[in-house]
């Protein structure tokens, strides 16, 4: 068998420009191959059946049909990791929840830094997603029925909960089967920054909690969710009996700023027993020995299992080193959390 298999690339998007320019840039690298590219969905069709590819580029505006609803028409049938191109804006998340597995915003010409961290960045992304696993999203009928029971939790726990590829849909879907008596909860979603403002203020409007992006000097309080913002590295710090949070920039760790370790560790040495750490989908080891401390000082964690990540490498990485105390399918974690806050509340 030939060993260099190249990662075959759909690119999809109505400017000529861009198609030209992203064609020419992914194709630098020796490990992929851009078999063709199409103007809109209905050409982007026939070009799939036609070449089979390995990994779609999709943008999100175009005519006759858009990204989003392209994307909803083709899973069911042809199941292939997409990747979106977008300008700064809300749909990103709506194609994400489609089914795309990642997404990358649209580089500013006019700066050629900028340009060669996109074209750098996207490399990176089409092979993590050749390896993605498209997880259809079964639609549930109704919302989560809340019991009684859910009044009694205690405030006096910390869930820290930190994923990259495949990440901002198995949040979303965590969080929104939350009470709004769930204990404070601190995020690491390795995103873009602007896009992690967006991020929160969408789970703030579709979830029972209050979720925003963090800043220096925030509480972590019951019912509240900070998301570390996309460009700084988050950890908390014990004040007298409650938690408050820190944003700051740094190097980035495990390549990632904000890097899921660098939360989990000062978890890990500020809240001891009293934390929940819980790693999601997503490439790479970023948060695999932070979940480690957190468990060596008696906090209980949660790695999600293979069959319901998007990417398996962030919580293989922990589950190996020992450092899951559950390794559990998507739809379980949140039941999971409730079920452990109500045995050991205080």
């Amino acid at each position: 068998m030939e060993n260099a298999k190249k990662i075959k690339v759909l690119i999809v998007d109505d400017s000529i420009v861009f198609r030209e320019f992203f064609s020419m840039a992914i194709s630098s690298d020796s490990e992929i191959e851009v078999v063709a590219t199409a103007k809109d969905a209905f050409d982007a069709r026939e070009k799939l059946l036609q070449y089979r590819p390995d990994v779609m580029i999709c943008d999100v505006e175009m005519p006759k049909m858009n990204g989003i609803e392209f994307i909803r028409k083709l899973m069911p049938q042809y199941p292939i990791p997409v990747i979106i191109v977008s300008s700064v804006c809300n749909s990103v998340f709506e194609a994400l929840n489609a089914g795309a597995v990642d997404f990358i915003p649209k580089p500013d010409f006019g700066m050629l830094n900028n340009v060669q961290e996109f074209v750098n960045d996207m490399i990176k992304k089409i092979k993590v997603a050749s390896n993605a696993k498209i997880v259809q999203s079964r639609p549930k009928s109704g919302s989560i029925v809340l019991t009684k029971e859910t009044d009694s939790i205690s405030a006096d726990k910390i869930i820290a909960i930190g994923a990259s590829t495949g990440g901002t849909s198995a949040i979303h879907k965590i969080l929104k089967e939350m009470p709004p008596t769930l204990p404070g909860v601190v995020v690491v979603q390795h995103i873009p920054p602007v896009f992690s403002a967006m991020f929160a203020e969408r789970l703030n409007n579709t979830t029972n909690l209050n979720v925003k992006e963090a800043k220096t000097g925030d509480y972590i309080e019951q019912g509240k969710v900070l998301i570390a913002p996309g460009d700084k590295h988050m950890r908390i710090k014990k004040v007298a009996n409650k938690y408050k949070v820190e944003c700051f920039d740094g190097e980035k760790v495990n390549g990632h700023r904000p890097s899921v370790d660098v939360l989990f560790e000062s978890v890990a040495k500020e809240a001891g027993k009293d934390a929940i750490g819980v790693i999601l989908t997503g490439m790479g080891s970023d948060g695999a020995k932070g979940l480690l401390s957190m468990k060596k000082s008696g906090a209980y964690t949660i790695g999600q299992d293979e069959y319901s990540s998007v990417v398996y490498g962030m919580p293989r990485a922990a589950y190996n080193i020992g450092a899951v105390d559950r390794q559990l399918s998507l739809d379980k974690i949140a039941a999971s959390i409730l079920d452990y806050i109500k045995k050991h509340s205080h």
